[in-house]
């Protein structure tokens, strides 16, 4: 991939974060908003789309070290491991779903485990979406590194956002990340020419 390249795909992800999480702002935050509007207050109004498009821009620059840190190191473990990189993907990808019910699960105070495991077939049931538009538009051995990018490398950068009291902002950061890891990974097999022939 040349700079041009790298620089299409950094800006068009961080636009993309930026006006992603903004749409997403005015249903999971709607009462920011309501507060700038009524009565209404226009640098108030500024304010909050200003502070909800930056935050969109940050998950979108952690997204993409998220995925060019998956490039090294799948580059590295598929030299390293070699046949025993798949099965230690797929493994990785059931343990992060595993984590992301049991472990929240044990440090909640409500007892409700239905929520988190709704978060966990969300977020497999969206990564299998994904790596079957990347299978389909490449190959089938594209699968299993897009499952495991699209659940595992997600995962690691909401890992803050896990961490939150406000359930708002966590489902803000999941929504930009989710959305920007998918683009870059349908947009790459085309800056480099790798799609499948029509």
């Amino acid at each position: 991939m040349n700079s041009r390249k790298w620089v299409r795909m950094f800006m068009t992800t961080l636009a993309l974060g930026g006006t992603v999480v903004l749409i997403a702002s005015f249903f999971f935050r709607a009462d920011a908003y309501m507060e700038a509007l009524d009565p209404l207050q226009i640098g108030e109004l500024f304010g909050v789309l200003i502070f909800f498009l930056g935050y969109g821009l940050i998950f979108s620059v952690i997204s993409q070290m998220g995925f060019f840190a998956y490039l090294m190191i799948n580059q590295f473990a598929t030299g390293m491991f070699r046949g025993f990189w798949r099965p230690l993907q797929a493994f990785l990808i059931i343990f992060t779903l595993f984590d992301l019910v049991y472990f929240r699960y044990l440090a909640s105070d409500d007892g409700n485990i239905w929520g988190y495991l709704a978060t966990a077939a969300g977020l497999l049931v969206a990564s299998y979406l994904v790596a079957k538009r990347k299978v389909y538009e490449t190959n089938k051995t594209a699968f299993l590194p897009a499952m495991f990018f699209m659940t595992v490398i997600t995962t690691v950068e909401w890992l803050p956002g896990l961490y939150l009291d406000d359930s708002a902002y966590t489902w803000l950061m999941i929504i930009g990340l989710f959305v920007c890891n998918s683009y870059q990974l349908l947009l790459l097999h085309r800056l480099v020419g790798t799609a499948k022939e029509a």
